[in-house]
């Protein structure tokens, strides 16, 4: 079978799908099944996260060199057969430290893999960077909805269960990549393809706002994260069942897969960056707000407001991204947007935990409010520096 020379979408999209329902019956129980199964401490478990947190960041940097210096095709397979051959080995192995050391392992092959997806995503010729990068990340939240919803099914009855169905998601994948993603696309000299003013400013330029808009990724996912570790303390203890808080997740998914599309109609009205860093300011604002937060509906509306800040923002960052870039660079800086991720990830827990025993949530709150804006600011003070010196050019 010969190789195609031009990427579809649809394929791009239902990759990413089936790679995060497979992922997405995985992290939540990650702690939970080493604590409350394995009778591990949650110091071995954390340890255990940081360690898959690890793999995953070489993934993403593994991935996208291979992307850019090796061969697409065959990044895709190496990266999924990593995770198929991971999860299912989990089937039949995971007892400790067997399923510690799968995990990691497949978290080095989810980390390729999500880069893949994005660096396939800037490939696509046939639709705008911004329209592509919308439409995976609604197939990406189509995904995390199934798998967590399902694993809650699952796992009452079978961990064993739990890991079989994650195989057959991470199999469809394999599915997929092997024979809808058999393209090779020939890169062009390297040469600017942005669609914005900044085309004509030069690579360097354009190169360090990518680390600005990178910087600020870092702490907005470290702020994220805070969601995923603190704040299901911070609401129990203020009498919130733990299961309001889980559905707060399925909410957050629900709105996505629901207003995505429309934010993909701002497209002919409001440029990028624009609705970009409107979006991240809004995100951040969700969180100064949670200073005010006392009960259930409080946390709701403040986590409605953070997922329309998330719409608006997180889609387009990748699309932002491969606007900046030549496509010659895509899996490298496709791969930086994901290590990013997953730095603040890695991160957010730990300081949130630290402020926390060293003050209170309220001034955890404003700390990464401040975070996420200071280096916002950034980003748009560079930005209106590189649109002033193309306007003094002309």
């Amino acid at each position: 079978m010969t190789k195609q020379r031009q990427v579809k979408l649809k394929w791009v999209a239902l990759a990413s799908l089936l790679n995060n329902t497979g992922a997405a019956f995985l992290w939540p129980l990650t702690t939970m099944y080493m604590h409350n199964y394995l009778h591990e401490s949650l110091t071995t478990a954390g340890v255990v996260m940081l360690l898959m947190s690890i793999c995953m960041m070489v993934g993403n940097y593994l991935g996208g060199w291979l992307f850019d210096h090796w061969d697409q095709y065959q990044t895709a397979v190496l990266g999924v057969t990593i995770s198929t051959v991971a999860i299912f080995t989990l089937i039949f192995a995971h007892g400790w430290p067997w399923f510690a050391v799968l995990m990691m392992l497949n978290s080095l092959g989810d980390g390729i893999n999500m880069t893949i997806v994005n660096s396939y995503g800037s490939l696509v010729s046939d639709h705008s960077s911004r329209y592509v990068f919308n439409y995976i990340y609604m197939a990406f939240n189509v995904g995390v909805v199934i798998g967590t919803l399902a694993v809650g099914v699952l796992l009452p009855v079978s961990v064993v269960l739990v890991f079989t169905v994650a195989t057959v998601f991470y199999f469809l994948l394999a599915l997929v990549v092997v024979f809808a993603l058999k393209v090779r696309v020939p890169l062009p000299p390297k040469t600017p393809r942005s669609r914005e003013k900044l085309a004509s400013r030069s690579h360097q330029q354009a190169l360090v706002l990518i680390w600005l808009i990178l910087l600020n990724f870092v702490t907005i996912h470290l702020s994220y994260s805070l969601w995923e570790s603190v704040m299901a303390v911070h609401m129990t203890n203020m009498g919130i069942p733990f299961y309001a808080y889980s559905l707060l997740w399925t909410l957050n998914g629900v709105l996505i897969i629901v207003g995505q599309p429309l934010v993909n109609k701002l497209s002919p009205y409001v440029r990028l960056s624009s609705q970009i860093m409107v979006g991240i300011l809004i995100f951040a604002s969700s969180f100064l707000l949670l200073i005010f937060a006392r009960n259930l509906w409080a946390f709701v509306l403040d986590f409605v407001l953070l997922t329309i800040g998330e719409m608006a923002s997180f889609a387009g960052l990748p699309a932002w991204i491969a606007q900046l870039t030549t496509v010659n660079e895509a899996g490298h800086y496709q791969g930086l947007l994901n290590i990013m991720m997953s730095i603040g990830r890695a991160i957010g827990p730990l300081y949130g935990g630290f402020v926390i025993d060293h003050g209170n949530y309220q001034e955890l709150f404003i700390s990464v409010f401040l975070l996420m804006t200071v280096t916002l600011g950034g980003v748009f003070a560079y930005l209106l520096r590189l649109r002033r010196l193309s306007d003094d050019s002309k």
